[in-house]
């Protein structure tokens, strides 16, 4: 009597359960694929890299974000793609990937990295607007000295050189705190240097 009354529902709960466990287990097995996979591309892409090959670089970055757009593989590969580009002065390149880089990655660190790469080609290339708009919000923690120090850039190219001692300054208040940090030393004195340029 109990079974006919729970039976069915005690069967349609394990029946669901088993498809549940079963379709977790294919995902399981599609995502291990998939990061297999684009870990090969990014393989080949290394090897590209180390080979100067910018067109097999270019294309092993293009098939990483047309297949594999939701890895953090593939934001890797359009930054590193995009730093060969800039070396071979391909600018527009450069830009394209770390356009993707920035509005389609996944990971926001990467994100922040791609802006700020993608703000200093956008300076060497003379836009100054697209720059500074690149370069808002500024982002909290360690990336606030290096987003300020190229905003400083970005207003001296201008000839705004108040607004770039403003930036640089506050990129010297950000790095006042990291005394045992090498890299801090290194930019803080890059900055001095700048702003003690200003003052001839």
């Amino acid at each position: 009597e109990w079974w006919a009354k729970h039976g069915n529902q005690i069967l349609s709960l394990i029946i669901v359960a088993c498809l549940g466990f079963a379709g977790w287990r294919y995902w399981d097995r599609y995502q291990n694929g998939q990061a297999e996979a684009a870990s090969l591309l990014f393989t080949e892409l290394r090897q590209n890299v180390a080979a100067k090959d910018l067109a097999k670089t270019r294309a092993v970055a293009d098939r990483l974000i047309k297949e594999y757009a939701g890895t953090k593989v593939a934001q890797v590969g359009a930054l590193i793609t995009a730093g060969g580009e800039f070396s071979e002065k391909d600018l527009d390149g450069a830009i394209g990937h770390l356009q993707w880089a920035v509005e389609s990655g996944k990971d926001e660190s990467l994100q922040t990295l791609a802006r700020l790469r993608l703000a200093a080609v956008l300076l060497q290339k003379g836009d100054h607007a697209a720059a500074l708009a690149r370069l808002e919000p500024v982002p909290e923690g360690v990336w606030r000295a290096r987003f300020n120090d190229l905003r400083g850039d970005v207003l001296a190219d201008q000839g705004k050189l108040g607004d770039a001692r403003v930036a640089w300054t506050a990129a010297i208040e950000e790095l006042n705190g990291d005394e045992g940090d090498n890299f801090g030393q290194i930019l803080r004195d890059k900055v001095r240097a700048k702003l003690e340029a200003l003052e001839g």
